[in-house]
């Protein structure tokens, strides 16, 4: 593979990349999510629980883990670029085939098809950007595809809810499908093709080894877990706070409610602020400080005032998608090889959390109330941070440094560049 010259800031190809990578950010998580806000019409028109109509996204996030697992191992033999714009084409279809489900079941199957082959965006688009662009700007770049994850998860979720309340789920359904497929087409039309990157086979043996040795490093495992915790906690405040606005405590209409999904403008904020940043200081110093905030936006949450419930929800979300730009970005930088199953890895810890937590804290809302719920999360951000800070200090013979780079992963790097090098490349 002749290795040509990655994309740098201000040039077409850049901009082609950027632009690329956000619209596909937006048509995975419009997607992903779509059912979300519309549990309660499910119910109705199936005469199910809520408890079950929440399957409809908990098998949607299944789904996507259970692909990025698959695509851990095949990632790496297929076209990069290729494949993530078949994935945003086939998962539109699949969308539009979610709008004529007949009954819960079949609509639950098409929803897990869905999201595994979303998980073939996911799968490789952090490793395309960290092979195609150049190390400059590749904070920036990373933190605008994330950013097109956090508009089209709010999108997706706010024209739901409206699409629905005006007519049905089935129209929303229908119409978030066919402009995702419309982003999709316009994604393989556009998107520059693989340069510093060639398939070849895959030895699954081999595939193992890496994944084996992702795990055993402190700096990756630790990365793993924090995305897993951070989701968790994240996607649990979004999923049961309706509950709370809509109780007695404070009586807001549905479509009211359904404005708080407008706070995910502030994450958009957070990644383009911390991308910035991470370009000139530490990933992980910035990572730490990120997960702090997010745990004093949670305390906020347990002030039943409504500008408390609104600020904390902002901080909240303006410091997780801080995070995950963080912890995503340590994963892609480090992961000199074997990128593809790096993130891959990320992306399943980062879905299980979600489905995990999300559960577990239902469980915790409904049998001892929001505040024991609010401190249950709070603890889920304590945990994260802690083992930020133990996959990212070091001993220099005289005292611990906390808040250090982490560490490189010399074994998955090139030969010829030193750890400590490496290290100073990527402040």
């Amino acid at each position: 593979m002749n290795t040509t010259v990655k994309a740098e800031k201000e040039t077409k190809r850049f901009r082609l990349i950027r632009n690329c990578m956000f619209l596909s950010g937006l048509s995975v998580f419009a997607q992903l999510y779509l059912f979300q806000p519309m549990l309660s019409e499910l119910c109705t028109s199936f005469r199910i629980t809520p408890a079950m109509s929440s399957l409809a996204v908990s098998v949607s996030t299944i789904g996507m883990a259970a692909g990025l697992f698959v695509f851990a191992f095949k990632a790496d033999s297929l076209s990069r670029h290729r494949l993530m714009g078949v994935a945003l084409v086939l998962s539109s279809a699949l969308t539009v085939l979610s709008a004529f489900a007949w009954n819960f079941p079949l609509l639950l199957v098409i929803n897990f098809l869905k999201g595994a082959v979303l998980s073939g965006v996911s799968a490789v688009a952090l490793a395309y950007l960290s092979e195609e662009v150049d190390a400059s700007v590749i904070g920036l770049a990373i933190s605008l595809y994330l950013s097109g994850n956090t508009v089209g998860g709010m999108a997706g979720r706010v024209m739901g809810t409206l699409l629905s309340g005006w007519s049905n789920w089935r129209y929303a359904a229908l119409a978030i499908g066919l402009v995702s497929l419309i982003l999709g087409i316009v994604f393989i039309c556009k998107i520059p093709r693989s340069e510093n990157f060639a398939p070849s086979s895959v030895d699954v043996r081999k595939r193992v080894g890496d994944m084996g040795r992702f795990l055993n490093k402190i700096t990756f495992l630790g990365m793993f877990l924090v995305a897993a915790l951070a989701m968790g906690a994240f996607v649990s405040v979004y999923n049961y706070l309706s509950f709370i606005l809509e109780s007695s405590s404070f009586g807001l209409p549905h479509y009211v409610v359904a404005m708080i999904f407008m706070m995910y403008t502030t994450g958009v904020v957070g990644s383009l602020v911390t991308g910035k940043l991470s370009d000139r200081y530490s990933p992980a110093v910035l990572l730490k400080g990120s997960l702090l905030l997010m745990a004093g936006g949670l305390l906020l949450l347990l002030v039943m005032q409504l500008w408390a419930i609104i600020t904390g929800l902002g901080i909240l979300t303006f410091a997780f998608f801080s995070a995950h730009t963080m912890a995503s970005r340590i994963v892609s930088v480090n992961a000199r090889q074997a990128k593809s199953s790096a993130t891959s890895l990320y992306w399943l810890f980062y879905y299980a959390g979600s489905s995990v937590a999300g559960s577990l804290t239902g469980i915790i809302l409904s049998g001892y109330g929001w505040n024991t719920f609010v401190w249950f999360v709070i603890a889920l951000v304590a945990v994260a941070f802690f083992i930020s800070v133990a996959s990212s200090c070091r001993y220099n013979g005289r005292r611990w440094i906390i808040f250090a780079l982490p560490e490189w992963d010399s074994s998955l790097c090139r030969s010829d560049i030193k750890p400590g090098i490496a290290g100073k490349q990527d402040k």
